[in-house]
């Protein structure tokens, strides 16, 4: 594509403000087409084409790469407030077509102009249940549709507030490329406020962390709410650890309110000293302005664009997990990262009970009583027979979602309730887990969900004759479904926690005396042939049977093993698992023994 191809060799200089230009031509009601729709600057698109063609120009003419179209609102959702939701369609193609007209006058073969579909982020919140995915994912698909047949070059899903529904914007996005079989670049910018977080409390590592595994996202980065100033951390932390291209676009600094209006006060002075800083600095690849900045602000940093090209980052992302306020890396200094498994209605009573009697408050403080032990990560499974699953997902995901600090392991084996899950949860999931016991059909339909919602997922070595018991079969089956993920789905390997399966080691059965040191081995050997992946292990299954003191030692054992062999993730209840030094040194001899089956007698322990 040749915008990318630019990006890739020049600084790529936006405009400017679209509504404070708007303001400043002082419209009348009969301009904006009658009283009904007074200050709703998309039906200046209808109403007065002129005005909207002038501040494009006025850009262009500034020196901007590229033009957005008047289109922030042009969603149903935005529009239903001057009761005319069913325009969002056109008011979305008149703003492109008017805007692409415009490059074109200005277009050279040297200097070609774009156009940036520009896609607000509504007034509603999925996140805090104002309107479901579905919904607003259906409003974006209807407005982008609009802006791709009005000639739009460049997606920008501009000024968002919540994750989820940069999410559901996405979706829309994803159905339109595989509709239309079509590829635009595409733009995510968020809105930090001063406050260091978005509207919901996510800063710009849970949002970036969210949306990084989406392959259509070119370009991510911020815009609004502040000055360029109060931007300096949250795109720091992006131009270190984003392998995209950066996005910057301040307000003429902080708004004030002078004389009854709001004002922005910012030089063109000051405001090209800070993106000089973050062009040569910070290596920020797209400049421009938002709320407050005149043609004049735009002309300085065309200066500033032709003067630098981008500077090359070095990028020390770690992939990772996150919910709306919280970020884990899956690799961690003194490993392994606990995933707690207590909110899972087939391992845990306390939880089965308050699921049946709809207790979602209580559900919400089980969850939060394991943070406090240590978890990391929740997993999360409603899998009960007689009750509806896909239900009882969304009910507990929806809630989870806000009142759950540290991030979700989505625990189902069934698609449909996997995906009810990922379009409800506003952070970066786990799917657990994916096999081929069905075959590659159902396989696919797990795998597929993983891509389009940005999510990990656990693969168990199982495959259609069943369970892996040796090392050579575990490896075997994990290299299948990997291969399977990556060449028919473009999963990378870092999205792939694989789990080598853990077997009850005090059942005296003799196919399962040596599973601790197969898994043990075959977790060692997913590590070197597949450096990129994870591993994780259900470290209470090796002491099923047991009782309850002694399982608690043997999965303490087990799980130093484990992680002395590579494991990386661990589900375990946190608060029942014991630093091996702390075990007498007989009890943990013993299960050392019966661990890498030293012992003599398949009876004692």
């Amino acid at each position: 594509m040749e915008f990318l191809k630019l990006l890739r060799e020049r600084i790529i200089l936006f405009d400017g403000a679209t509504g404070t230009n708007i303001q400043n031509y002082n419209l009348s009601q009969d301009d904006f087409g009658g009283k009904q729709f007074e200050g709703c600057n998309e039906y200046l698109c209808k109403s007065k084409p002129d005005v909207v063609k002038k501040i494009h120009y006025s850009f262009l003419q500034a020196g901007a790469d590229v033009i957005e179209t008047n289109s922030f609102g042009s969603s149903c959702i935005t529009l239903a407030d001057y009761n005319i939701p069913e325009l969002d369609y056109e008011l979305s193609f008149l703003s492109a077509k008017i805007a692409k007209e415009c490059t074109l006058d200005f277009s050279t073969v040297e200097r070609p102009r774009f156009v940036a579909g520009s896609v607000g982020p509504t007034s509603k919140l999925p996140s805090l249940r104002h309107i479901t995915f579905d919904n607003m994912e259906m409003a974006y698909y209807r407005q982008i549709s609009g802006l791709i047949d009005g000639g739009i070059d460049i997606i920008c899903i501009e000024t968002c507030q919540d994750i989820l529904q940069i999410k559901s914007a996405l979706s829309a996005v994803q159905k339109i490329f595989k509709e239309r079989k079509i590829k635009l670049p595409v733009i995510v910018s968020v809105t930090i406020e001063s406050t260091g977080t978005m509207m919901l409390g996510s800063d710009i590592s849970t949002v970036y962390n969210a949306i990084e595994p989406y392959d259509i996202v070119e370009i991510f980065g911020i815009n609004c709410a502040v000055g360029p100033k109060e931007m300096e951390e949250s795109l720091r932390y992006l131009c270190e650890n984003s392998k995209k291209f950066i996005f910057c676009m301040p307000n003429a600094g902080i708004p004030e309110i002078i004389d009854g209006k709001i004002c922005y006060k910012l030089s063109e002075d000051e405001f090209k000293k800070w993106m000089t800083y973050y062009i040569s600095e910070l290596g920020v690849n797209i400049i421009g302005g938002c709320c407050g900045t005149k043609p004049s602000h735009i002309k300085t940093l065309a200066e500033v664009s032709n003067n630098y090209i981008p500077k090359q980052r070095e990028i020390k992302y770690i992939p990772s997990v996150s919910s709306l306020l919280s970020v884990v890396p899956l690799k961690i200094d003194i490993p392994p990262v606990l995933v707690g498994e207590r909110c899972n209605a087939n391992g845990s009573k306390q939880f089965r009970e308050l699921l049946q009697k709809n207790d979602y408050d209580s559900m919400i403080n089980l969850a939060k009583k394991q943070i406090d032990e240590g978890a990391h990560i929740i997993d999360v499974s409603v899998t009960f027979t007689g009750r509806n699953e896909a239900k009882d997902m969304y009910e507990v995901i929806k809630r989870f979602n806000t009142s759950i600090s540290a991030p979700l392991m989505i625990d189902s084996t069934d698609p449909l309730v996997i995906e009810v899950a990922l379009r409800n949860y506003g952070g970066r999931a786990i799917i657990n887990s994916v096999n081929l016991e069905d075959g590659i059909e159902k396989a696919g339909k797990i795998l597929s969900l993983a891509k389009e919602y940005g999510a990990f997922v656990v693969i168990l070595s199982i495959d259609e004759e069943g369970q892996a018991y040796t090392t050579e079969k575990k490896v075997s089956i994990a290299k299948r479904i990997r291969d399977f993920a990556v060449n028919e789905f473009g999963l990378r390997d870092d999205d792939l926690i694989f789990d080598m399966l853990t077997f009850p080691l005090g059942t005296g059965t003799e196919e399962l005396r040596k599973s601790a040191i197969n898994t043990f081995e075959a977790i060692k050997t997913i590590k070197r042939i597949i450096p990129d992946a994870k591993t994780i292990l259900g470290i209470s299954n090796c002491s099923y049977g047991l009782n309850e003191q002694l399982r608690v030692i043997l999965n303490s054992v087990f799980l130093h093993f484990a992680v002395e062999s590579g494991l990386d993730i661990a589900i375990v209840n946190a608060g029942k698992i014991i630093p091996v030094y702390k075990i007498d040194e007989n009890l943990r001899e013993i299960c050392r023994e019966l661990i890498f089956d030293l012992r003599k007698f398949s009876n004692s322990i």
